[in-house]
């Protein structure tokens, strides 16, 4: 059964990470570790680690611990590396100890979020490194896992990358769908600043003459769809530093480069929360 948590250990994190938790607690436990409270006994107490069993970017730690600390607040987790900070294979990423069913009774749950955002800060941290020495600055989108976004994202963030817009409701942003059923992009801009002036605005431009309609709008923030490196780059020229410019679409390793050097502000790219490979973490009794 999941105990009540101490409050003060996981107040840093955001409240739907300490529900997402539950969730998967409850999923995972239900009534109870009936192999676990069959073998172990109550009393027992055990002392452990958790370990790198490949190179890479870690993150979720804290996550990890709030895991524990929901199934027992009595367990003890100490970590051993940085948010964010590069390890090898077969580091100790943290040491635990308390009661013996309550540390193997959390151990998947708390693996399962480590090793997801473990692997989604590596795969950010490639594409970061990729863009290095540019002005490109690497973002996800809202191709996360459902329920999941808010850790998603902070992966994202101690990857090294940033965050694009949490979900429909922090910013606007226009898209093909969108400009098609107002009619155009001016209609469907000007019936999104009549609706919510102070919002963030951002609109989707599949041609260069679509550019050069949201600069004549003033828009600030402008995203090139699935455009080739060259017709980037004219926009680039074309935009002079009159609003920001997002590239999106098909990118991977071997063109971000080549489309952060085009001069683009940012490149969104679904493909760190969507096709990250899940990090390869254990725990070791000791």
């Amino acid at each position: 059964m999941i105990v009540p948590m101490q409050a003060e250990s996981t107040s840093a994190l955001h409240p739907d990470i300490l529900a997402a938790i539950r969730r998967a607690l409850q999923e995972d436990i239900g009534d109870g570790d009936i192999t676990t409270d069959s073998i172990v006994p109550a009393q027992a107490s055990m002392q452990g680690r958790i370990i790198a069993k490949q190179n890479g970017i870690i993150a979720g730690l804290d996550v990890a611990e709030a895991v524990y600390q929901i199934v027992d607040p009595r367990i003890n987790f100490n970590v051993a590396v940085s948010e964010g900070a590069r390890v090898t294979d077969r580091q100790t990423l943290a040491s635990l100890s308390g009661p013996a069913r309550s540390l193997l009774t959390g151990e998947r749950t708390a693996l399962n979020f480590l090793g997801r955002m473990s692997g989604i800060a590596t795969w950010t941290r490639r594409f970061v490194d990729a863009v290095a020495g540019t002005q490109a600055v690497i973002l996800d989108t809202r191709k996360t896992a459902p329920g999941l976004r808010m850790l998603d994202k902070l992966a994202v963030r101690r990857g090294g990358g940033k965050n694009h817009r949490v979900g429909l409701y922090d910013m606007m942003l226009i898209k093909d769908n969108h400009i098609d059923f107002a009619g155009s992009l001016a209609e469907a801009v000007g019936r999104a600043r009549a609706a919510h002036a102070a919002v963030e605005l951002e609109v989707e431009a599949r041609t260069l003459q679509d550019v050069r309609t949201a600069l004549e709008l003033k828009v600030k923030r402008i995203l090139l769809d699935n455009m080739t490196v060259e017709v980037m780059a004219e926009a680039v020229r074309l935009t002079q530093g009159r609003a920001q410019l997002e590239a999106s679409g098909n990118v991977n390793l071997e063109n971000v480069r080549r489309i952060a050097e085009t001069g683009v502000d940012f490149i969104s790219v679904g493909a760190l929360t969507h096709s990250a490979k899940t990090f390869d973490v254990s725990f070791d009794a000791v």
